[in-house]
């Protein structure tokens, strides 16, 4: 007979061995270690458990993911799944390079066993290389950059962590200014010299391309890269006069030559030169360097002073006689401020005249001109009585009035310059071609005494004939018929029409003198008062014997 002590080892033994048996369901697993290519279908398999429980059968054990990345599973009998879906795709580049949880084994409601699970998630090559924003903004580069120098470093990363190469494209015309020597640097490298005077602004593309994949994905950016101005142009007289181009387009000039006339009388004046007025400007247009002016010779003992800001030249005193110096030639130069080094000089002409007393006059203010109709090319401009139009301007400071250095011109503003163009010796030739009947033009004439550059201007007005229409002889309208006809012809037509009343007179007379020879009896009985048909006198009639 059991005591109550045995009575209770016994039940105690077999408890125990009633859950060793249980327990051994959850054993037999051991820890997880799988992988997983990202972007894998949702239930793609992850590992099966090697437990001796079977988690559906009747006496089933429980089995619970745990873990900070517990969601991405879940478990198909004893196979655990990925737990993916359409609108969550598992990212390598996001989720990171693994997965971890932890597989808890429960018999009623009681831990028996737990297991790690870690899967390592396999890259897959499913995004393009991309440049960091920073390297690819807008660059400023100084023109007097060293050609083999970099000037600046392009960078992008691939999240795959695949090999990146940089490449120009050479399809644009300002990729020959760059070149990459280390494809795997970014580092561009200023291939040829900049010039701002040239170009100031250059356009640049660049690819970022993966070179240890089949995909070769790739991605670009375009780069803009403006040229900064340097300090390594001369100053330039102004007006340029172009007399070269280079291979790169840039403009060759040579300084103008400044020319003023002046009289023996003149003194304590400014003078105004043409081209004018003397300026020059720094060849860096961008810095405008501040220029200093200087007279380097011809001054003449200061008769000349200039500006040296301005270059404005004065003349101090008279010359005393033009015949011993006719001409001064004044040599300009311009420097720079900061670097007198840099400098350019122009040459300044003053001449001297015999004072000009009288201005350019026009001996009317008003010309007439016509044109008729044509299909050439251009004709000269008529005047009344159809003789050729000649403007000329009168100067009294010479015996003939005519001065060989007077300059004609038409306003270059004005529209019908390129209807007209007149000619140093003050004929117009038109543009036939171009002018219709009817139209009328008004044109201004103006006339420079380039010595002295004083004007005169005059109106022609000028109007287009009809073809055949002749030309007035004055300027009063037209005139009557016989005034536009030749002397000789109105003279024949005045002898004709004199020729046929005489005529008709003769025939007059001679029909009057045949009628009345023609009835003398009858201009008899007319006269008696009687018939013509009554015979008046009786018959003859011989005597018979009885």
């Amino acid at each position: 007979m059991l005591t109550p002590w045995g009575l209770f080892l016994c039940q105690l033994a077999i408890n125990t061995s009633y859950h060793v048996i249980k327990a051994s369901l959850c054993l037999g697993g051991s820890d997880i270690f799988a992988t997983v290519s990202e972007n894998s279908p949702v239930g793609e398999f992850i590992a099966n458990l090697s437990i001796v429980g079977d988690p559906t059968g009747v006496n089933s054990i429980r089995l619970c993911l745990t873990g900070e990345n517990a969601n991405w599973f879940y478990l198909e009998g004893r196979t655990i799944r990925l737990n993916s879906s359409v609108l969550r795709v598992l990212d390598r580049e996001r989720q990171g390079s693994v997965l971890m949880a932890a597989l808890t084994c429960y018999e009623d409601d009681i831990i028996q066993s737990e297991y790690r699970v870690i899967v390592e998630i396999l890259n897959e090559n499913d995004n393009k290389p991309r440049f960091f924003e920073k390297t690819i903004q807008p660059r400023y580069i100084s023109e007097l950059t060293a050609v083999n120098s970099v000037v600046f470093t392009v960078k992008a990363i691939d999240a795959d962590g695949d090999t990146i190469t940089y490449i120009i494209d050479r399809a644009l015309p300002d990729a020959s200014y760059f070149r990459i020597d280390l494809p795997n640097s970014g580092k561009v490298i200023l291939d040829k010299p900049l010039d701002y005077e040239t170009k100031t602004q250059l356009q640049l593309v660049i690819y970022a391309v993966e070179t240890n994949t089949k995909e070769w994905y790739n991605t670009s950016a375009s780069l803009t890269v403006n040229v900064k101005d340097g300090d390594d142009q001369y100053p330039q007289f102004l007006p340029c006069t172009p007399i070269s181009q280079d291979n790169n387009h840039t403009v060759v000039c040579t300084n103008p030559i400044y020319a003023v006339n002046i009289t023996e009388k003149d003194q304590d004046m400014l003078l105004n030169f043409s081209p004018g007025p003397i300026h020059a400007e720094d060849g860096d247009r961008s810095l405008d360097t501040p220029l200093l002016y200087s007279i380097l010779s011809g001054a003449d003992k200061n008769r000349f002073q200039i500006d040296n800001q301005t270059a404005e030249i004065t003349l101090t005193r008279r010359v005393e006689n033009r015949h011993l110096t006719p001409i001064f030639r004044l040599r300009i130069m311009a420097s720079q401020l900061n670097d007198p080094k840099k400098y350019s000089v122009a040459t300044a002409l003053v001449r001297v005249l015999a004072e000009n007393r009288f201005p350019p006059l026009f001996n009317r203010t008003t010309y007439k001109g016509f044109i008729i109709e044509s299909s050439s090319p251009a004709t000269l401009v008529s005047t009344y009585g159809n003789e050729v139009l000649l403007i000329q301007a009168i100067d009294q400071d010479f015996v003939d009035g005519v001065n060989p250095k007077m300059h004609y011109s038409l306003p270059p503003t004005s529209t019908a310059t390129a209807l007209y163009h007149i000619t140093q010796e003050g004929v117009i030739i038109a543009k036939t071609d171009r002018l219709r009947p009817f139209e009328r033009h008004i044109l201004e004439v103006v006339a420079m005494d380039e010595e002295s550059g004083e004007v005169a201007k005059a109106s022609v007005d000028i109007e287009l004939l009809q073809r055949g229409q002749p030309v007035p002889r004055t300027p009063f309208g037209e005139e009557r018929l016989f005034r536009d006809m030749d002397v000789r012809m109105a003279g024949g037509i005045m002898g004709g029409t004199l020729l046929l009343l005489v005529t008709t007179l003769f025939l007059l007379i001679r029909w009057a003198k045949r009628r009345r020879r023609r009835d003398p009896a009858g201009r008899g009985a007319v006269a008696l008062g009687k018939h013509p048909n009554v015979d008046l006198h009786e018959p003859c009639h011989p005597l018979q014997a009885p």
